[in-house]
């Protein structure tokens, strides 16, 4: 597995062919206009929308934001994902806000094209960044990315240049200053890495954590109780968030998703809706025959536990109280 990809796919994303086909007769989008601006959603009603908690964007503008080492646009898969596109797959049903996670496989920890589509659709989308913990103006530059609007910072195994992020003192300092300046640690792990988030969690109970896509607990196709006993510990940690995310990538890997219900209501039985929030992992949810629609009817229409105020917890108010709040 990349580990810089969110997870692994062998299926191709056909974003493009299936926004053109799907919305592009429903929606005023221009695509391809940078930093175009969405009418589904006027200012006055964005927040009656749900939240979509995490999804990349990028463009093919490449002499604007540069990618990193040798890769050219051929290597963009698909060759854009911009944030009009993104609405125009998200807004139609009932997506109104994205909280846009930094793709380091184009961008490495560049986060020009975050930071500028979150200045250009006022209201409309927060980020999580990523920095270098060995920098020497660490603490400026985590200041900087709040005042641009990010309200996260994604970090992964071996960030600091370490194996374990308790060895590294830039890792240590981003989790003690994470809530004096409002920046919420996003780990994108596997699961055996699950203690190493406890080790943290422990030293620093104040911080807001947001666990990524189960921890990728099941990307194997095998959900292990073990591994889940492992996140649901978490729970005990008050400011601990989980992402209900990348359903594409976990279990069977396609429609309808109920295989990872059980997982889901342990999840809620432990952290309860207030910590749970959904997202989509775009433009990776739409490698075929899974789409955005799917993913999110697994939360409206599939899980009957759920009342519609702990929907409302999870489409919208727990990502909004992390990513939308400060």
């Amino acid at each position: 597995m990349n580990p810089d990809r969110d997870v692994d796919t062998e299926q191709s994303v056909n974003v493009r062919d299936y926004n053109r086909r799907t919305f592009l007769k429903s929606t005023s989008l221009a695509l391809g206009v940078s930093f175009g601006f969405s009418k589904i959603f006027a200012e006055d009603n964005m927040k009656s929308g749900f939240i979509d908690c995490h999804s990349h964007v990028w463009t093919d503008d490449i002499e604007l934001y540069p990618l990193q080492g040798t890769q050219t646009a051929a290597d963009l898969k698909p060759r854009t994902f911009t944030p009009e596109e993104l609405l125009a797959i998200a807004e139609p049903v009932g997506v109104s806000r994205v909280v846009l996670i930094q793709h380091t496989v184009y961008h490495d920890k560049d986060n020009s094209y975050l930071v500028d589509t979150i200045k250009h659709f006022p209201g409309r989308f927060s980020g999580v960044a990523c920095v270098e913990p060995r920098s020497e103006n660490l603490s400026d530059s985590l200041v900087s990315l709040h005042d641009s609007g990010c309200r996260g910072l994604r970090i992964r195994p071996g960030d600091g240049g370490v194996k374990l992020w308790s060895d590294s003192e830039g890792m240590k300092e981003m989790w003690r200053r994470g809530p004096e300046i409002g920046l919420a640690m996003c780990p994108l792990i596997n699961p055996e890495y699950l203690p190493e988030v406890d080790r943290m969690c422990q030293s620093f109970p104040e911080t807001t954590v947001v666990i990524d896509h189960f921890a990728r607990i099941g990307i194997d196709g095998t959900i292990r109780q073990s591994d889940l006993d492992n996140l649901l510990q978490l729970a005990r940690f008050s400011n601990v968030f989980v992402k209900v995310s990348a359903f594409y990538a976990l279990g069977e890997k396609q429609p309808p998703h109920r295989e990872l219900v059980p997982m889901i209501r342990q999840l809620y039985d432990k952290f309860g809706p207030q910590r749970l929030m959904w997202g989509s992992d775009c433009p990776y949810q739409l490698t075929s025959p899974n789409n955005y629609n799917d993913s999110l009817a697994l939360i409206t229409d599939r899980i009957d536990f759920l009342s519609a105020d702990d929907k409302d917890w999870i489409l919208k108010k727990s990502a909004e109280s992390v990513f939308f709040s400060n």
